[in-house]
């Protein structure tokens, strides 16, 4: 038999990396050519395969014969075949049959839009095609309601009764009508099928029997519950799955046929685990290469059982892979950490995949110089036409920087530049580009030194040197990416100090030493084969089964048979694959997990055993979930049952890729020798003769003191000054980290750290809310995450808000700033707290929302302030959930606290905050708070929160001092400020107004009360006045806005004017802007006045009259739809989306929340599963939208049906005012609130439609009955300009979801992984 080669491959989507293990003990190769070379070579992974074996065996493989395989053993290999398909939108057309009802329910997905501050309002296009109605109806059965002999049993244990049974033969007509328009390709989501299966089973069959190729089944791909992401997941399958399989037909097409019969195939996925190739499917592809990376490090630096140097033993690590243009970020602990639903490319995709977070700074990453700002990616300069040292006329990007700054050697690296490919990178033109941009940097510091100049005082400012700029981009960069390695140890409770970095990437060993300084991080992996570890990951992973069934029901004793016996199941199952595979049983180990939850929440936890408890996998699921919820969160909930939502069985087949081989040793007393040397820039230092290294001539045993370049075969390692290279056994090398350098940095504004430190404040209240969230305990802050944290200066100006929520952003302010006025800075002592609510004196937006602030003190005096405001559950009045539609007076709705120390010196005031949250008793009508334990829970939690900004901050006191971190507090306030007054200058030069001119806009309340706004603009000072005079009084009843919702909506709208600038939101948006409210007016009530409604309602039409006046943007659907229904023991809310406002070159979103809200809407499965209601319809309202040249998007019809008595109210708004168009755009439509009684109320689930249909109003409160049916129809948003609409995006009137085809650059982009998905979920709060 002949030698056998053993290849792992990496084709991505520039690059193709080949790890070879040559046979009998050889070594290995490493090969890296282009992905897609279409002149020499048909597919990369192929072609590596043949030139090794071609060079190895000395035998010609031509190029046009099939390869021979009797030399190969086995192939792994990850591929971007997927996931560039799903990013370039590429894959295979196909039809989506859905339940009847729920058409474009995929598309309107939990309604939250990406970014909030983008008035072109973009959700990702829906991969599907067409969309077919299969009438079917499948409910589930209430545990209240008796058994019934057509009841069936679904798989999770729950009962269910088949409503409607599919029609057979309508639906293979419908099928057939797919078929024969050209579609092979269908994915099939049906309601419930997570249970029920036999529906969708049974289209399935008749597509396969009508011809269909791909037939993607919903309760197959992934038979989780939650419609949404589980159909769209079911997308991603019925979209990628045929483009897989295409790819391999080619890939197999080039062996000869013992590749299927004596060779090994297996493609790594989204896990960290291998699939035979005949298992490989799209939505589990979508990491296929990170993953290999992850699996990498794991093996090289993570050491267990004191294997490697020194007997180090399991230090947790931070996967660090810097490309082209983007970093992938991870941790490893000895154990994958997985997570089931994630975002990529903007679709939500339920499948299990290694928690791996991305930030959009790589090499490719474009350096740009806006507002004084440096500013690195998201946009990439890509392959083509790539940086400006390419040689292809392209953009200064992060490599450039690099490469000035003598971190890339230009003659060391591949001459393949240039028209004939045989030129190095061109270091000229990086520098010619450079001195443009250091002298655009120049012009702005000079012309700032100007403008804050007085009395003819001299320019005080540095110029910056080309090296200087150049470095600055690279320390913004650096910045960037610790944020989201911060964020993964520290907002999860881990000390990042005690972790290595583990570094990698064709960029990342340039910047891991600058990094890990600045993280506080010690020890440094850069693997021997850093540059293609993915491959080598690849190399070294198993073959894995993953085996998962739904479940529903209690944690229990009695259930803990049953639970097993399912787990048996699995794992039998997942054995029989893995010993057809060829594995032996002992070579098969087998994880068991129950997603467990507390009962009334929604945050459940994949939990093993043996994770958890001392009792292995014989032990208690519960206690191992407890105690991970401790960790995680800080606490557990007591007194809650436990629930089960999934079973699921991981079995891994272990692979036998042998020990590590290892390089010669250094003789005693041996040095290493430099190759050469270089002029490379260090910050402090500045440009220093740098010895450089060869990788391949280091021995273990070298040190390699820093400053110093290794130079590795495709990457670069820069060990910078007062850090030391060791040089392993295994021939990586391990970096000892030294002390950070004391910043040299004064007072004096340097645009380089602006951008830092605009990070950094960023950063801080991210992490104030990652605790927040950790800590809390209400479904409202902890799962919603309806809350917001910020940072303020001494004064109580807000200096950084995570963008978290619109009503909130400039709200808090007013609130800190009431709090010093009260208290006096002589009032407030170290370890004090304060709390408030009120809207109208102590700066609230309404009652739930409690403001907790913590002044921090520095050397005895105040020096900024930390504060978090969270939506509480309840805190009294005359309705559960403290929003009532009918409230006429403020003591209605809840406690209101003025001021208060929650905290005293330290001690935690229960007794005075219990008093103030039950005093709502005292009024007639009224109750106290209804959870009083999850009040002061929650509020504990904001403590914990400012606790750790106040921690977070004195830290980059310590760092900086505190005169630098106060001046650039001003620095980015005053930078924002300058935005604004430019945004301000332009518009009034762009619509001709005088030097002091003024633009005016109306708009009405549905009751009539007018909203008026004149904007007057002085261009000689940048400044506006928005005076709402002429606003309508005060309301007797709770639609009235305090002013600092006004002051929200007003900061909100300057933030989304000014679409191109990076800064975070503060105080100095609105320091050329001065508010006017007249007194006792709608916007200005007195103390006393209901204002529950003006947050939720009157602040949207605040925003649509001050877009009206710029003109920036048609009308929204104005309103939020607050919906509320339940009974004595049970609550449940929501907001529904609309129609979002075409602009000036866009279409309006349809089926999206706009403006002053984001909240994210409950899936269909969960809201039937834990509420009485059947969800019957949830569509798009088709022809809502105003029509124009640009028209807005359509509305939604939101139909549900009762199943016993409720109360249900609604709060909504613009069902008698239309919103309206622009520039000849027509209004859209108005809303409507239907109820349809049922023919018979008391014997509850007919369903019937009665005679009697009414509408309710606006806003009203009802008693319904079992069958009762409420329809809501949403506004649509306003037009844009005359025309009809019938021209496609940039200048038409679809109707229906647009499908815009290319490539999905940067969409949504809050980097993938649990971080990704934390922020997704913040920002739809």
């Amino acid at each position: 038999m002949a030698p056998a080669f053993s290849f792992a491959i990496d084709r991505g989507g520039t690059f193709t990396d080949v790890f070879c293990v040559l046979p009998e003990g050889k070594g290995h190769r490493v090969l890296k050519l282009l992905s897609e070379d279409p002149a020499n070579y048909p597919d990369a992974p192929r072609e590596g395969i043949r030139r090794i074996l071609e060079k190895e065996t000395g035998v010609p493989h031509p190029r046009d014969q099939p390869l021979d395989t009797s030399r190969i053993a086995s192939i792994k290999m990850g591929t971007t075949v997927a996931t560039n398909a799903l990013l370039e939108r590429k894959g295979e057309r196909f039809a989506l049959a859905i339940t009847s009802g729920f058409r474009d329910l995929l598309h309107i997905g939990n309604q939250s839009r990406p970014n909030i501050f983008d008035l072109k309002v973009r959700k990702p296009e829906v991969l599907y095609e067409t969309v077919v109605e299969i009438e079917e109806r499948v409910v589930l059965v209430p545990e209240s309601q008796p058994s019934h002999p057509d009841d069936l049993l679904g798989v999770t244990g729950e009962r269910i009764r088949i409503e409607k049974a599919v029609d057979e033969a309508m639906a293979r007509k419908q099928l057939q009508a797919l078929y024969d328009a050209g579609f092979t390709s269908v994915a099939v989501v049906l309601l419930h099928a997570y249970t029920f299966t036999a529906h969708e089973v049974l289209l399935g069959r008749l597509a396969k029997e009508i011809g269909f190729r791909q037939v993607s089944l919903s309760s197959q791909v992934m038979p989780m519950v939650k419609m949404v992401p589980r159909g769209l997941t079911t997308c991603i399958d019925a979209y990628l799955t045929p483009v897989i399989d295409a790819y391999l037909q080619s890939f197999k097409s080039g062996f000869d046929r013992g590749l299927e019969g004596n060779v090994k195939v297996a493609f790594m996925q989204s896990d960290g685990g291998l699939a035979p190739m005949n298992a490989f499917s799209g939505h589990r592809a979508i990491l296929s290469g990170p993953a290999g990376g992850v699996v990498g490090y794991a093996a090289t630096v993570f050491q267990k059982d004191g294997e490697g140097e020194g007997g180090r033993e399991g230090q947790p690590s931070i996967g660090f892979d810097m490309g082209g243009t983007s970093t992938d970020v991870s941790r490893y602990d000895g154990s994958f950490q997985h997570v089931f639903e994630t975002t990529t490319a903007g679709i939500t995709i339920q499948s299990p995949q290694l928690d791996i977070s991305t930030v959009a700074a790589g090499g490719g990453s474009r350096l740009n110089f806006r507002n004084g700002l440096f500013v690195v990616g998201p946009e990439s300069a890509g392959a083509h036409p790539g940086p400006v040292c390419y040689r292809k006329g392209g953009v200064l990007a992060l490599t450039d920087a690099n490469l000035l700054l003598g971190r890339v050697i230009p003659k060391y690296f591949p001459h393949i530049f240039g028209p004939r490919e045989d030129e190095p990178l061109d270091a000229v033109a990086v520098r010619i580009a450079f001195e443009a941009l250091t002298e655009e940097v120049n012009a702005f510091s000079a012309a700032e030194a100007a403008a804050s100049a007085t009395g003819g005082a001299e320019l005080q400012y540095k110029k910056k040197t080309v090296d200087e700029v150049a470095y600055g981009f690279v320390r913004v960069a650096n910045e960037a990416m610790c944020r989201p390695i911060r964020n993964l140890t520290t907002m999860r409770g881990f000390d990042i100090t005690t972790h290595a970095l583990a570094c990698f990437g064709g960029a990342g060993p340039q910047h891991c030493c600058a990094m890990a300084k600045a993280l506080g991080m010690r020890r440094i992996v850069v693997s021997r084969f850093s540059g293609v570890l993915s491959a080598y990951g690849i190399h070294l992973a198993d073959i894995v089964v993953e085996k998962q069934e739904p479940a529903a029901g209690l944690y229990c004793p009695q259930s803990r048979s049953v639970l097993e016996a399912r787990l048996d199941a699995l794992e039998e199952a997942a054995r029989e694959e893995l010993q057809a595979q060829g594995f032996e049983p002992e070579a098969v180990q087998v994880e068991r997990y129950l997603n467990l939850r507390f009962a009334g929440t929604d945050c459940a936890l994949m939990t093993t055993a043996a994770c958890g408890s001392s009792g292995g996998d014989d032990g208690d699921y519960g206690a191992a979930f407890e105690a991970n919820y401790q960790r995680e969160f800080g606490f557990k909930l007591t007194g809650r049952d436990i629930m089960v939502d999934d079973v699921r069985i991981r079995a891994t087949g272990h692979s036998q890729s042998g020990a590590r081989q290892k390089i010669a040793a250094a003789a005693a007393g041996e040095q290493p020798i430099a190759t050469d040397y270089e002029a490379v820039y260090f910050e402090g230092l500045g440009r220093v003769q740098t010895p450089l290294y060869r990788a391949e001539e280091l021995k273990a045993g070298f040190v390699i003191p820093g400053p110093a370049i290794i130079m590795q075969t495709i990457s670069t390692v820069v060990v910078d000054p007062g850090c030391a290279a060791h040089v392993t056994l295994e021939g990586d090398f391990e970096i000892v980290v030294g002390e950070a350098e004391t910043k040299r940095i004064t007072t004096e504004l340097d645009p380089i750290y602006l951008s830092i430190f605009a990070h950094r404040f960023m950063g801080i209240a991210e992490q104030m809310g990652r605790t927040l969230q950790r800590t809390s305990i209400s479904v409202n802050i902890k799962e919603r995450l309806d809350f917001s944290c910020a940072i303020f200066d001494e004064s109580g100006g807000l200096v950084a808000n995570a963008p978290h929520l619109p009503v909130h952003l400039g709200a808090m302010q007013e609130a800190v700033k009431y709090q010093l006025k009260h208290w006096g800075e002589k009032g407030l002592k170290e370890g004090d707290v304060l709390v408030s609510n009120h809207p109208q004196l102590a700066g609230g937006s309404h009652l739930p929302d409690i403001t907790v602030i913590t002044p921090v003190f520095n050397e005895g005096r105040i020096v900024f302030f930390v504060a978090s405001r969270g939506h509480h559950a309840d805190v009294g009045g005359i309705a559960p959930g403290s929003m009532p539609s009918l409230s006429k007076r403020l003591e209605e709705e809840g406690a209101a606290i003025v001021a208060f120390k929650l905290v005293e010196g330290g001690v935690f005031q229960e007794k005075g905050i219990t008093e103030l949250l039950q005093a709502p008793a005292q009024v007639p009508g009224s109750s106290g708070t209804r959870n009083l334990q999850d009040n002061l829970s929650d509020l504990h939690a904001q403590v914990a929160a400012n606790t750790q900004g106040a921690s977070l901050m004195h830290s980059l006191v310590a760092e900086y001092g505190i005169e630098v971190v106060q001046a650039y507090m001003q620095h980015i306030q005053t930078n924002a400020e300058r935005a604004v007054r430019v945004m301000l200058t332009a518009f009034s030069t762009r619509q001709q107004l005088p030097l002091i001119g003024t633009v005016k806009a109306e708009d009405f309340m549905d009751d009539g009360t007018p909203i008026c706004l004149a904007i007057t603009i002085d261009r000689t000072q940048g400044s506006a006045v928005f005076d709402f005079a002429g606003t309508g009084p005060e309301l007797y009843g709770n639609l009235n806005a305090p002013p600092a919702v006004t002051a929200s909506a007003v900061i909100y709208c300057l933030r989304c004017l000014l679409p191109d600038v990076d800064i975070p939101l503060n105080q100095g948006c609105l320091v050329p802007v001065e508010i006017r409210i007249p007194p006792s007016s709608l916007l200005n009530p007195s103390p006393t006045a209901a204002v529950v409604g003006g947050n939720v309602l009157t602040s949207q039409r605040i925003t649509d009259v001050i877009f009206r006046a710029f003109g920036a943007v048609a009308a929204s659907q104005g309103c939020m739809n607050n919906l509320t229904f339940g009974y004595a023991s049970m609550g449940y809310y929501e907001t529904i989306a609309g129609g979002a406002g075409a602009g000036p070159t866009w279409h309006g979103e349809s089926g999206v929340h706009t403006h002053m809200t984001n909240t994210r809407i409950t899936d269909p499965e969960i809201l039937e599963r834990r509420f009485p209601v059947l969800l019957r319809a949830f569509v798009l309202r088709n022809g809502s939208g105003g029509r124009g040249k640009h028209c807005g998007g359509d509305g939604v019809i939101r139909e549900l049906e009762f199943r016993r008595p409720l109360v249900v109210s609604i709060l909504s708004e613009r069902r008698a005012f239309r919103p309206y168009g622009l520039e000849g755009g027509e209004a859209g439509a108005r809303g409507l609130n239907l109820l349809t009684f049922a023919k018979s109320g008391i014997n509850g689930e007919g369903g019937g439609r009665g005679s009697r249909l009414v509408n309710l109003g606006g806003k009203n409160t009802v008693q319904v009955h079992a069958g009762d049916v409420l329809t809501i129809y949403t506004p649509g948003g306003g037009g844009f300009g005359v025309g009809s609409g019938g021209e496609e995006e940039e200048g038409g009137g679809e109707r229906r979801p647009v499908k815009r085809r290319g490539v999905v650059h940067h969409l949504g982009n809050k980097g993938g992984g649990s971080l990704g998905q934390y922020k997704i979920a913040q920002e739809s709060a």
